[in-house]
């Protein structure tokens, strides 16, 4: 008797996968990445960050500028073995081009969040930072869980354009007030009424 096989797991190809087949692969698992041509399971999240993400989105959209947009948890095609999914990034509304889209180009995003999470924190602190500042994207944020409260903690970084790397700009645990990419001011004590 043969065992049969509970999920026919695909094969990778020789050279990688690519964006085309990150966007067109069926029945991959919800928020799959790609990172250099290796597609990238997420765990099962933690309540902390559904209710980061949503405390995020909802406040951003509150302020947003109409040239803008701001979006959860969306591909982002830096290159053709790159898509990374933030869990938040403003971009510009001229890329929204359909409510059926599944993806933006990098040179759209103007901020890319995540919040970390125990399987992302080595992709979250270096390998998605690195591609979004190398990419060209302005702003980076990466959220994290401290304290004996399990409140976020917001670290926000901008781009340094001759190095193509991030330079911190500040740590945010009570409230966060900045004026790039636009005028943010978000209570994270919010985050107990969620």
């Amino acid at each position: 008797m043969t065992a049969e096989i509970a999920h026919p797991w695909p094969v990778p190809p020789q050279d990688g996968y690519t964006v085309d087949d990150l966007l067109t692969l069926p029945d991959l698992p919800p928020h799959t990445e790609l990172i250099d041509g290796s597609l990238v399971f997420v765990s099962p999240q933690r309540y902390f960050h559904s209710i980061v993400i949503d405390l995020l989105v909802n406040s951003l959209r509150r302020t947003v500028p109409p040239e803008l947009r701001v979006a959860r948890e969306m591909t982002v095609v830096i290159d053709k073995r790159n898509g990374p999914e933030p869990d938040v990034s403003v971009v510009r509304a001229a890329a929204v081009r359909n409510r059926g889209q599944t993806h933006f180009q990098v040179r759209d995003v103007l901020l890319a969040v995540e919040v970390v999470s125990p399987d992302s924190e080595s992709r979250d602190h270096d390998t998605k930072p690195h591609k979004y500042a190398a990419a060209g994207i302005p702003y980076f944020w990466r959220v994290e869980m401290a304290g004996v409260d399990d409140h976020p903690v917001v670290h926000v970084f901008e781009l340094d354009k001759e190095t193509r790397a991030y330079t911190p700009t500040g740590t945010y645990r009570d409230t966060l007030k900045l004026s790039v990419p636009f005028d943010i001011d978000i209570d994270l004590a919010e985050i107990d009424n969620l």
